[in-house]
């Protein structure tokens, strides 16, 4: 599965609710995503354009115009049957530090975070 979006928006840590790392886009199409976790659970939490699925194990690779999310094929339903999605954004160099940095928070314990950036 593949999106396009212009920006990817993202919180390391919303203290206004309650310590949260959220990382989310809205695609040229209309659809939503958002990863969040927060950091005294154990599994973070995946929403498309509906419910949202928790997980744990997923694979996530930060690149300078693309993400890439990786889950197990059991998790797929999360993904609308798919084991990955990957989403090409425009986000602005100067905004990549705070993503990773939200990534590593999500991910911390429960998945793995490739970088790209160089």
């Amino acid at each position: 599965m593949q999106l396009s979006t212009a920006h990817l928006i993202a919180n390391p840590c919303d203290d206004e609710e309650d310590n949260m790392a959220m990382l989310c886009c809205h695609s040229d199409k209309g659809e939503m995503f958002l990863m969040t976790r927060y950091p005294d659970e154990d599994e973070l939490e995946i929403t498309l354009d509906g419910e949202p699925s928790t997980l744990d194990g997923i694979k996530v690779t930060l690149g300078a115009t693309r993400l890439l999310i990786e889950i197990a094929a059991a998790d797929a339903d999360a993904l609308n049957g798919d084991d990955h999605l990957e989403i090409l954004h425009q986000t602005a160099a100067a905004d990549l530090a705070e993503v990773e940095q939200t990534l590593k928070n999500i991910l911390a314990g429960t998945g793995t975070y490739v970088s790209e950036l160089g």
